[in-house]
C-alpha cells in the first residue's frame, strides 16, 4: 500500500474516544457522574480551593532558607608546607605552576595561600592571594607578592 495523505492513519491505540458522563444510567455514567458523592468535590469549581488550602499548609510547614549563598568561587587553599616542600628557593609561584606540581585542580580559578606549616625560602608569588601572616613571613624571608 502506498502513502499518501489519504492513508495516514494515527497508530493503533493512540486514539481513545471521549468519555461522555451525564446521559443517563444506561450508560454507565449517570446519576453521579463519575464524581463520587455528594459533597463539595461532586459540585462544579468545588475541588480547585481545595487543592490551594493544602498546597498553602506545605508552605507554612516548608522551613524557610535564611540567609545568603554566593555563586562566586571561593579561592583554593594552599599551605605554606605545600611550597616548602615543592618549590626551590627564588622560584615563582602562579597558578600556573601551582595546576603543574599538582597543588591545586586543573579547573581552578584563584588560589589562597593559608598560613598551615613553615616556610625557609625566600620566594616570588605572582597573582595569588595570601593571608596577612603569610605576607608578612614571606617578606620577611625576602620575598615579594605582586
Amino acid at each position: 500500500m502506498q502513502l499518501q495523505v489519504h492513508t495516514i492513519k494515527p497508530a493503533r491505540g493512540s486514539k481513545h474516544s471521549k468519555k461522555r458522563i451525564g446521559r443517563g444510567n444506561a450508560s454507565g455514567h449517570g446519576t453521579y457522574s463519575t464524581r463520587g458523592g455528594k459533597g463539595q468535590t461532586a459540585r462544579s469549581g468545588g475541588s480547585r480551593g481545595l487543592q490551594i488550602k493544602a498546597f498553602k499548609r506545605l508552605m507554612q510547614s516548608t522551613p524557610k532558607l535564611r540567609g545568603f549563598r554566593s555563586l562566586a568561587e571561593k579561592p583554593v587553599e594552599v599551605y605554606l608546607k605545600d611550597l616548602e616542600k615543592e618549590y626551590k628557593a627564588g622560584e615563582t609561584v602562579d597558578l600556573g605552576t601551582l595546576k603543574e606540581k599538582g597543588l591545586v585542580s586543573c579547573n581552578a580559578k584563584s588560589a589562597k595561600i593559608v598560613s598551615k606549616g613553615d616556610l625557609t625560602k625566600k620566594l616570588l608569588i605572582v597573582g595569588i592571594k595570601a593571608t596577612q601572616p603569610v605576607a608578612n613571613k614571606i617578606k620577611s624571608l625576602g620575598g615579594e607578592i605582586k
